[in-house]
């Protein structure tokens, strides 16, 4: 069996077994990806101070405090 049936029938295993909507789910949580998330995330955050952080974390508590 190539590498590719293997893929296709575990595919239809878990579509059997968890239905399309499970099937989505379980491939969404255990998709590898790609890039390096690492790097990507020090190039987003590079130019965060303590202060935006601080003003970010306030705003999140005055959102769930509305209820929002």
């Amino acid at each position: 069996m190539t590498g590719e049936q293997i893929r296709l029938r575990g595919l239809a295993a878990l579509r059997r077994e968890l239905g399309r909507a499970g099937l989505v789910r379980f491939l969404q949580d255990y998709e590898t990806g790609s890039g390096d998330y690492t790097q990507e995330r020090k190039q987003n955050l590079s130019d965060l101070t303590m202060d935006d952080l601080r003003r970010r974390v306030a705003g999140r508590k005055k959102k769930r405090a509305r209820g929002g």
